[in-house]
This record gives structure tokens, sequence and C-alpha cells, in this order.
């Protein structure tokens, strides 16, 4: 993109203050090819964008920016480096408001599908996809887990990616020839405006429960940052899901009953999209839905577990269902869904103990999935989980009263301590163990390895051993160091040294 033109289009936006080192001028025959503000991602050619943050500057690696080949800088004041300078108010605001415009609005050539709620987005998010995808329309995906442009996945480095990280992936799945995306929208997201530049179809709501706090300090805050999905980043005739069975669900409801189709398992209603539950167990679901057209499906297979995967699955159909997607292309989608990495991912060993690998890391998640066990298990449920450093600090007692609750056996171990002494975090979950519950012993190893190595040991034939917090993360965060890490691979390395054949995903 010409250099003019962006300066042109912050002008307009109300963003552009002045250019510094004639710019203007010297810049007349600069061509832009890409937005960066971070060094690692700088290429020749590079408009460099100086963001002020928490622990770093964007301006103090201008320079650096520059020997990396940047062309020209975006920033809040003028800086002693030999290239044109943008100079803008708020360089945040700026960027948000440019990044769209820079890859050419690719989001209005795609059918655009968000999801948000504390938990369940990933999950949800996976099956709106299946769905699509199998109703015969490509479509891309950012979340959690991975960030799919159609043609190839990466990693995902956060939830909701920075603005104009959402933007270059939405123009590479335009490229790649996607016709949808569908994408988990966190709360910081919302707030600090990476969705700039995005405006949805379909949006959906699983929950909330108390995460994040730390950031937002109380739940109607927290609620708000949410509902900016609903309120401020939907187009047209757009279409909604929320769960009517949640409090903050039904506020939605309320407010948008032109818009928004309600789902629920326990909530009445001709509108209501709900399911009646035929069988459960480790394998999978097996249950009848019933869409506000007054059509019952019966019998879908769906290859998850749980309740909370129940609510998953009426998200995930009930978004669908408001796009216009046919019920059987519905089910279809459903019970050809993947495995979702992290998400109730289970190793059953020839010596008949099983393990699973789970990201739930709130006391609510923590429930929903040491429940969903203990209504399938035989044997006894082992728990092993830590909780991460520098987050909430109420949720470690009450994570501990979860797994006094409903684990059998527990092992408190480490999860991204970050700067805070690791055993200290441990001392605050054991806080919360109540005495009297189903939990019949705990200890505590640190070494998360170590941890799970020593679960797996003492598990016998029939128990599940639950490995929680950190789902497919690769890596464990150690004072200000981040470190090669897998909960999977651990599990793998068990395997190995105990002589036992490591399985596919079940």
């Amino acid at each position: 993109m010409d250099f003019r033109e962006i300066i042109a289009h912050l002008d307009e936006e109300g963003h552009f203050c002045s250019a510094v080192w004639g710019a203007v001028s010297a810049a007349d025959e600069l061509q832009i090819e890409r937005i960066a503000h971070h060094t690692a991602k700088v290429t020749p050619g590079s408009l460099f964008c100086c963001l002020p943050g928490g622990r770093h500057d964007g301006h103090d690696f201008a320079e650096e920016a520059r020997l990396k080949g940047a062309a020209a800088i975006l920033c809040e004041r003028p800086l002693a480096v030999d290239l044109p300078q943008i100079l803008v108010d708020d360089a945040r605001k700026a960027v948000n408001s440019l990044s769209a415009h820079f890859y050419g609005y690719p989001g209005k050539k795609l059918k655009m599908i968000a999801i948000t709620g504390t938990n369940g987005k990933s999950t949800t998010t996976y099956l709106v996809r299946s769905i699509l995808n199998t109703a015969g329309i490509p479509t891309g995906l950012l979340g959690t887990i991975v960030y799919h442009d159609g043609t190839q996945e990466t990693l995902a480095e956060r939830t909701t990616p920075d603005c104009v990280e959402v933007q270059e992936w939405l123009s590479r799945m335009v490229q790649n020839g996607s016709q949808a995306c569908v994408m988990e929208a966190s709360s910081h997201g919302l707030v600090q405006g990476r969705l700039e530049g995005c405006r949805f179809d379909a949006v959906g709501f699983t929950n909330l429960t108390p995460e994040h706090l730390d950031y937002h300090g109380e739940m109607e805050t927290y609620f708000q940052a949410k509902r900016k999905l609903f309120r401020e980043y939907t187009r047209g005739e757009w279409s909604g899901a929320a769960n009517a069975d949640d409090p903050y669900g039904r506020r939605l409801i309320e407010e948008f009953p032109e818009n928004v189709i309600p789902y629920g398992l326990v909530t009445r209603g001709r509108q209501t999209v709900r399911a009646r539950i035929r069988s459960m167990d480790l394998e999978g679901i097996r249950l009848d839905v019933r869409f506000p057209s007054g059509n019952v499906c019966r019998d879908w297979k769906i290859p998850l577990t749980g309740q909370y995967n129940i609510y998953n699955i009426l998200a995930s159909a009930t978004i669908a269902f408001g796009l216009g997607l046919p019920e059987e292309a519905i089910r279809l989608g459903l019970e050809r869904a993947p495995q979702v990495p992290g998400r109730l991912e289970r190793y059953l060993f020839e010596n008949g103990v099983c393990c699973i690998i789970d990201y739930a890391h709130s006391p609510d998640a923590l429930r929903n999935v040491l429940q969903t066990l203990g209504e399938v298990v035989q044997g006894k449920i082992w728990s092993v989980f830590g909780m991460g450093g520098d987050r909430y600090a109420p949720n470690r007692p009450l994570m501990g009263e979860v797994a006094s609750e409903f684990a059998d056996e527990l092992v408190i171990t480490m999860d991204n301590p970050r700067s805070e002494d690791p055993a200290e975090i441990a001392r605050q979950i054991e806080a919360g163990l109540k005495q009297g519950r189903r939990l019949k012993t705990h200890r505590v190893i640190l070494d998360r390895p170590e941890a799970i190595h020593y679960a797996l040991d003492h598990a016998r034939a029939g128990d599940v051993v639950l490995v929680s917090g950190k789902g497919p993360e690769p890596y464990i965060i150690i004072k200000d160091k981040t470190l090669p890490y897998s909960d999977r691979e651990t599990v793998m390395n068990w395997a190995k040294t105990r002589g036992l054949e490591f399985p596919h995903d079940e």
C-alpha cells in the first residue's frame, strides 16, 4: 500500500497528527508491504507501529525495526530513527483503525462467526467449523488452540490475536478460498479493540463464571466486555445464540429478542433449541435435539461426553440454525467433529488406566470435567492440577474445594507459576480442601512431569487420571522464562518408560 494512502486513511479517521523527518515528501514513492508492532514480525518494507505496553514500549525498539528492514514508523512522539515517521495521539487506536483498511477489509468477504463466554469457546468453534465444512462451506479458525487459514494451521499465541494479526489471517483465509471464519472473542480482545474492522453475521455466548477478575475487577464489568460482541460487532440481519440456562445469557436474550436464539437443557420454550439425553459414556453422547422450527432430530451420536459438552453442542447447533443451515447438515457436522486438542483428550492404556488431558483451569471448568467423569467412570478419579501465577488468586482454594468434592485422589503440582512461588500457590489450593468429602488423600509434587507419573503409576485398571490446566499448551512459564513443555509428551514419555504402547486418540 502506498505510504500516502496510509496517511490519508489515518487523517480521514482522525488519527493522523503530523509527519516528521520530511516523511510526506520523502516518502511519496514509498510502498508499505506489511504492518508490524513486534520486531520479530518486521520484514523489509514494514510499517513498524510503536505501541506502548505494560512492560515494554514499542518506541524503544524502533531502531531495531529499522535494522530489520522497516520502511517507516508509526509513533506517538518523534524518534531519533532515520525513517519516515507518522505521529499519532494514540498508536494502538490508529493501528486498530488501519489494519482492516490495509488488508482490504477481508472480513467483508467472509461469513463471520464469533463465540464468547468463559468456558466452551474452543470446543464450540471447532464444532461450528465442522458443521460449516461438512456443509461445503470452507471455514478458517482463530482460537485458543490454533489459527487455521484454510490451508495450514499454526499454534495460537493467544485466544484472540491482536488486530493486525486478525486482519492478516482473514486475508490469508480469503486468498486460500475460505468462505467463512469462526473465531473466539475473548473479553481482553473485545476491550482492547482487537476485533476492530470485524463485523459478525452470527455470534454466540456460552456462559459466564468468575475468571479474569484480576483484569476486569468484577463480574458486571466482565459481562459488559462480553456483551460488546453483540452490541458493537454485529452487522446486517445478524443472528445470535445464548445459553438460556445462564443468567447472563438470559440478559442477552432479553436485550436482543429479535436476533438471539436461546438454547439450554433446563429452559423450556418453543423458540429454544434444547436436547434430551438418551445415553452418555466416555465414548460419546446420544441425544435428541429440538429446534424452533418444531422439528425433533432423533438419536444424534456425538463423539463428546459430559453435560457441559451438550451445551457446546447446542451452542454450535443454534449458531448453525441461525445461519440457515439444514438440520441434517448440522447433525452430520457434529457427528464428524474432530477431537478438540486438550479438551477431554483421552488415552486408554493396555493396563486399563485411562488418562485424560484437559484445559480446565478454573473452578467451574474443573467441576464440569470431574462431574462428567463421576457419571461415567467406575474406578477412582485421580486429579492432577496446579494454578497459574500472577492470576486471580481467590480461585485457588475453590479449586481445592472442587477436588475435595469430585475426586478420589489429588496431586497438586505447578502450572505456569510465573513470578510466584509454586509452593505458595499449592498451599493456597490446599487451603480449600474439605474434610469428609469424596477426596481420600492428596499430596503436593511441584515437578509437573513427576506429579503426572506418580498418578499414572498408582492408578489401577478402571481408574482415570485427569491432568488438567494446560491442555494443548506447548510451554510452561517459570519466572520470566517460557520453557518447552507438553502434558501430552509427558504422558507419552511415561508410557514409553513403562513399556506401554501410547494409544492413538480414542
